[in-house]
């Protein structure tokens, strides 16, 4: 057998500019998650600025390339944690993050994410036909970038990917200017009460939505017609408040109650899910066992390259030796509270929790990114339902009753504990997407998931000190002493409030009942649909549309509509193939401008600390119907120029 020439991958440089992509994405995506609820996906920006600056240096390859963005994809997005950790200041329990304590939760469970993820890259991403649309889109990036291809297909792909990031950046260019509306909402009145219809103006929405194809579409309008269209009216039906404007009041009720409903649903659907993918989960652990045979016989080379993964006794071992630094942190943590009374027990359970519960949450989330996305995915109602969990479990030790203080002891330790699941579930929810990258571009697996570990462990050392300066800066809604310029952290604000509710006892469990029972509606009919041969209904999708807002769920519907009809419209040309891989990549192109729009929008309001640093006009009357025509037509642009280089010339 001939010795097979090493791949440049997983090398110095390619760390060191990740580290630094790492500190640039993360630092944003801390600002905007905090400042207004969102965060974006770093790996198509990165491996974008990876390109341009690596083509410079010799020799260099697709796959270090890959690993730039992987480690820089992996940090960026375990900033999500900013969605539970806030709320530790905000009840009172801290006043700003201790440094390590920090450094060691979050690094924690995200390496215990990314351990999680190599037995389910081989149920979920080699063994699955899930769409993974940002894994996808990050590969076809990177095949362009590479010369991959003939040289006129590679010509148009760097075309389209270039149009398509222009368009994806000029448009919310417009928006933050103030020229054009950010998104278009329309209050309907129904009897006393009434909804909402929105749809925010993002090309990288219809992107995502051209990508996943047509039945996450439909299945996310399902959830939205039941949000919107039943839930809404009947829970506004009484009518605002006197004096409450009824947007306002619809918006309300949507995040008081039908977000509840809706995590109920993705709650049943998580499981359902688990459910349905355990079986090649466990045919994944025993395949990689095998694989660590045949790796002890033949050594790493004599595995096919998909096989490479790191060994599944490294992984078993490194998740139990967490479960021993994780015990630690918590007593600590508990010093001095009520869990200090019963601390065996309740540390005993934290872990076994964290352990059960990670397990649980990574197929999930991992599922969820390969139906959608990982920058759409309902990462925060997965917080939710982790909070929910541990609250309940430390109910059922601590029981009710108690000082104030103990209360918030308690709330404090689900919060800690909930963070070490979250940083789970952020990172298998990504992870999964770079593994499919890695797939598409010939990586090696356990090179990836090496720069996985790194770029959770550069995150982890990045972030406590950025909301130690936002928290002294600004400082968070809710906490004592805050200010009128206070960042609104809005998911960490409904998850402590749902810790306090459950441990107080002021929770409504009959929202997250009601959405429960919808689940379980919509899991059988999705049997019945797959059992007859007539499509599905993804659960998880179903609930995603119920529990985002629709400003999120519309333009993916929409762009999934478009993406199916383009589609059958390129399985007709002479070059079918070429022509699906355009609008592939055109879609790929708008989620990169938008990308790094965002990055450089987020550096300007963080170094003005004025979230209208790029206004030139006032709010004005016209900005919406303006918006829908300039959005419109631009779509219309994009998908024109789609069909015009799927034609291949003699």
């Amino acid at each position: 057998m001939a010795q097979e020439q090493p791949i440049r991958e997983l090398t110095l440089r390619a760390v060191v500019l990740g580290a630094l992509l790492t500190m640039v994405f993360t630092g944003a995506n801390v600002y905007l998650g905090l400042r207004i609820g969102l965060t974006f996906a770093t790996s198509i920006p990165a491996a974008v600025i990876s390109m341009a600056l690596l083509r410079l240096l010799p020799g260099s390859t697709i796959q270090e390339n890959n690993i730039v963005q992987t480690i820089a994809s992996s940090a960026g997005t375990l900033s999500a944690i900013v969605f539970v950790l806030p709320g530790l200041v905000m009840v009172g329990w801290w006043s700003g993050f201790p440094y390590w304590q920090s450094v060691a939760v979050i690094a924690i469970g995200g390496a215990l994410g990314v351990m999680y993820s190599v037995p389910l890259r081989r149920a979920l991403v080699t063994g699955s036909d899930l769409p993974y649309p940002e894994g996808v889109a990050a590969a076809e990036v990177l095949k362009v970038g590479a010369g991959v291809g003939g040289v006129e297909e590679n010509r148009k792909g760097l075309a389209a990917v270039g149009r398509g990031a222009f368009l994806g950046l000029f448009y919310p260019l417009l928006a933050k200017m103030k020229l054009v509306a950010e998104e278009a909402s329309f209050t309907i009145p129904v009897g006393s009460g009434g909804t909402s219809v929105a749809g925010g103006l993002s090309l990288a929405l219809v992107a995502v939505g051209h990508l996943v194809g047509l039945a996450v579409g439909i299945a996310m309008l399902v959830g939205i017609v039941i949000s919107f269209g039943v839930l809404l009216p009947l829970y506004t039906a009484g009518g605002p408040p006197a004096g409450t404007e009824l947007a306002d009041f619809i918006g309300t009720v949507f995040r008081q109650k039908i977000r509840f409903i809706g995590a109920g649903t993705i709650g049943i659907a998580a499981i359902w899910t688990l459910l349905r993918v355990i079986g090649p989960i466990v045919r994944g652990i025993a395949a990689a066992i095998a694989a660590n045979r045949a790796r002890a016989g033949q050594g790493m080379e004599g595995l096919e390259l998909t096989e490479r993964d790191l060994p599944i006794g490294v992984v078993g071992g490194t998740i139990l030796a967490l479960m021993i630094p994780i015990a630690l942190l918590l007593a600590d943590f508990a010093a001095g509270g009520r869990v200090a009374s019963k601390l065996g027990l309740g540390i005993g359970a934290a872990v076994i929790y964290v352990l059960i519960a990670g397990i649980v949450i990574a197929s999930v989330c991992g599922y969820m990114a390969g139906l959608i996305g990982a920058s759409n995915s309902p990462i925060s109602g997965v917080g939710i339902l982790a909070a929910l969990g541990i609250s309940l479990v430390l109910l059922a030790i601590f029981g009710r009753g108690g000082s104030p203080a103990d209360m918030r002891a308690l709330v404090a330790f689900a919060l800690f504990v909930t963070a070490i699941v979250f940083g789970v579930a952020t990172i298998s929810n990504d992870n999964l997407q770079d593994l499919k990258t890695g797939q598409l571009v010939g990586a090696t697996p356990w090179r990836q998931q090496v720069a996985l570990i790194l770029g959770v462990g550069f995150g982890a050392l990045v972030i406590p000190p950025i909301l130690d300066l936002l928290n002294a800066t600004f400082g968070f809604e809710g906490m004592p002493g805050a200010g009128k310029n206070a960042l609104s952290a809005p998911q960490a604000a409904l998850i402590s409030a749902i810790a306090q509710g459950v441990l107080g006892g002021n929770l409504d469990w009959g929202l997250v009942g009601i959405g429960a029972a919808i689940g379980v509606a919509v899991v059988a009919g999705d049997e019945v649909l797959r059992k007859t041969g007539k499509g599905a209904l993804p659960p998880l999708a179903v609930g995603m549309g119920m529990y985002l807002p629709m400003q999120v769920t519309a333009l993916v519907v929409v762009g999934a509509v478009l993406g199916h009809v383009y589609n059958r419209w390129a399985a007709r040309q002479a070059d079918p193939e070429l022509a699906e891989r355009m609008g592939v990549l055109a879609a790929t192109g708008l989620i990169v401008g938008d990308g790094l729009f965002n990055i450089a929008y987020a550096a300007l309001v963080a170094a003005s600390n004025n979230a209208d640093v790029m206004a030139v006009a006032g709010e004005t009357g016209v900005a919406v119907p303006m918006g829908i025509i300039v959005f419109g037509t631009i779509i219309a642009f994009a998908y024109a120029t789609m069909q015009r280089d799927s034609v291949r010339r003699a």
